[in-house]
């Protein structure tokens, strides 16, 4: 950098200093030599409000896009959220349906197996996707509903041999 273009550069500034401030201490130093004291003053006063005004745009500006990133973020996670609740539903209605079909298949070999299938595990399967929760009596009657269901198949005769041809 030579002498000559150090002229259109901000005046030098120290290490804590806005850049802002020392561009706007250059500007007045080249005016108050042009003008004078006096009507730099004049100038400075007549040109203050309009700053002002500038700078209420530019903050108000400012917090406008801070609330419209706001909002477009909140708008993103509850389009996702919903999203999510939705492959619930989904994936909940096609396993108590898978559920049921396999229950009533099974159902006139093994009724036991059925029970267990179409009983209390397919409403806590069911609630568990919808509802999103599950509840520890939910688990305890599908304990029990399948603790009896084993103990009766248990108990029960084995079916009859098929008939020979």
């Amino acid at each position: 950098m030579t002498t000559e273009d150090s002229g259109s550069l901000p005046a030098t500034r120290g290490s804590n200093e806005d850049p802002m401030v020392a561009a706007g201490l250059e500007i007045a130093m080249k005016w108050g030599s042009a003008l004078g004291p006096d009507k730099l003053e004049v100038a400075l006063k007549a040109l203050e409000p309009e700053l002002r005004r500038h700078h209420k745009e530019r903050m108000t500006r400012l917090t406008l896009q801070r609330e419209a990133a706001q909002q477009a973020s909140k708008e993103r996670s509850e389009e996702r959220a919903h999203k999510r609740h939705v492959a619930g539903l989904a994936v909940g209605g096609v396993v108590a349906v898978a559920m049921l079909a396999a229950g009533v298949y099974v159902a006139k070999d093994a009724w036991w197996l059925a029970l267990v299938l179409c009983g209390p595990s397919l409403l806590a399967l069911a609630k568990v996707f919808v509802l999103r929760r599950s509840d520890p009596d939910d688990m305890r009657a599908v304990t029990q509903a399948a603790r009896t269901a084993t103990n009766a198949a248990g108990q029960a005769q084995p079916p009859a041999p098929p008939p020979l041809i």
